[in-house]
C-alpha cells in the first residue's frame, strides 16, 4: 500500500482527493515544517504547495519517500538536486505547457496589480475607511497609450500581452527563448532595448542562474523616469536593494510584487527592507504569493497533479 501525506490540504479539491484515495492511503493536514519532518518517515509520497521549504532535513526524514508532488511551476521551495540524488521523483507543473495554457490566475493577478498600482486603489480604499473622501489625492494614470514591456513571453507573458493590447497599450517583449511571436507585440532583441521603452515593466520568467538578479540598479537606471515594475515571477529575479533605491530616489513611480525575499521564513520576511518601505509608502504593493491562488486554478492543478501521480504510480507497477 502506498502511503500519501498531503501536508497542505486546506481547501484541497474533493475530486483530487478521490483520485489520491484510489491509489493509496491518504493522510491530510496543514503541517508545519517540524511536523512534516516528524511524520514523513512513514510515507511514500509527500504533497506540498509553497508554505514550507523541502530542504535536506525534510528529505532525509523521508526514509520511504519516493515522490514529491507540487502543483507549481517553480521549484525553488524544493532542494531538487538533493531529492533526485536520493532517488526521489519530483512531479510538478513544470513543462506542462498545454495544460497550463488553461490556467489564467497569474496573468489576471498581474493585471490586477497593475491597475491597483496605477490607480492607487488600495490607498484610496484605506482612506475611505478612515473617513476621508478626497478624490484629488488619488489621481492615477490610464493604461491606454502607455508602453507595456514584458520580460518573458511564455504562457503568462502572452496572456498579459493580450490584456495590454486590449487596454490600448503599446506592447513590447524580450524573450530569447521563444521562437513564435504574438501579433502586434514588438520584439526586442536585447533586454536594455526593452527597458528603455517600458512605462510598465512586467516580469514573467522562471528563476534560474540566468535570471537571478536580472533586474538590478543598472536596469532600473535604463527605464524611463516614473516607470513602474510589476513582478509576479519570483522575488529573486529582482535585486531587492536596487529596487528599494529606485523607489526611494523617485526614479520608479511604484512597484507591485507578489513575493518577498525569504518569504517562507517569518523573521527574515518581517525584516525585509521592502516591507518596511511599504508600511510608510503607498507606491509599493505587496501580496503574499497569491497570483496563482484562485479556487479555479488550485482545483484544476490539484486534480491534474493527482492524475499525474496516479499515472506515475501505475507506471511503476509495469
Amino acid at each position: 500500500m502506498i502511503h500519501i501525506l498531503n501536508a497542505e490540504a486546506i481547501g484541497y479539491s474533493d475530486e483530487a482527493r478521490i483520485i489520491l484515495k484510489g491509489v493509496g492511503e491518504l493522510t491530510e493536514g496543514v503541517l508545519s515544517r517540524k511536523e512534516i519532518v516528524t511524520n514523513l518517515p512513514q510515507y511514500d509520497v509527500l504533497i506540498v504547495r509553497l508554505a514550507n521549504q523541502v530542504d535536506r532535513e525534510v528529505i532525509d526524514a523521508g526514509h520511504r519517500l519516493k515522490v514529491i508532488v507540487t502543483a507549481t511551476t517553480g521549484l525553488d521551495h524544493i532542494d531538487v538536486e538533493y531529492a533526485r540524488s536520493k532517488g526521489i521523483t519530483i512531479l510538478s507543473l513544470l513543462g506542462e505547457k498545454e495544460f497550463l495554457r488553461t490556467v489564467s490566475a497569474t496573468a489576471e493577478h498581474t493585471w490586477a496589480l497593475t491597475l491597483a498600482l496605477l490607480r492607487h486603489i488600495p490607498a484610496a480604499f484605506a482612506s475611505v475607511l478612515e473617513g476621508a473622501w478626497n478624490r484629488d489625492a488619488f489621481r492615477g494614470h490610464e493604461l491606454a497609450g502607455r508602453r507595456l514591456g514584458l520580460v518573458g513571453l511564455g504562457r503568462v507573458g502572452t496572456k498579459v500581452a493580450r490584456y495590454g493590447l486590449t487596454f490600448g497599450m503599446a506592447v513590447a517583449a524580450y524573450d530569447p527563448h521563444v521562437t513564435g511571436w504574438l501579433d502586434d507585440v514588438i520584439r526586442c532583441c536585447f533586454l536594455h532595448e526593452l527597458l528603455r521603452q517600458s512605462d510598465v515593466l512586467s516580469l514573467h520568467i522562471p528563476l534560474n542562474t540566468e535570471t537571478q538578479g536580472l533586474i538590478s540598479g543598472r536596469e532600473f537606471d535604463l527605464m524611463p523616469s516614473k516607470a513602474v515594475l510589476v513582478n509576479t515571477s519570483r522575488s529573486e529575479v529582482v535585486e531587492e536593494n536596487a529596487l528599494l533605491q529606485a523607489l526611494q530616489n523617485g526614479h520608479l513611480a511604484g512597484a507591485a510584487l507578489d513575493f518577498l525575499p525569504h518569504e517562507r521564513y517569518t523573521e527574515k520576511r518581517q525584516s525585509s527592507t521592502l516591507l518596511a518601505y511599504a508600511r510608510t509608502h503607498n507606491n509599493l504593493l505587496i501580496t503574499p504569493h497569491i497570483s496563482g491562488a484562485t479556487h479555479e486554478s488550485m482545483a484544476k492543478t490539484e486534480i491534474y497533479m493527482a492524475q499525474k501521480l496516479a499515472a506515475f504510480l501505475k507506471s511503476l507497477k509495469k
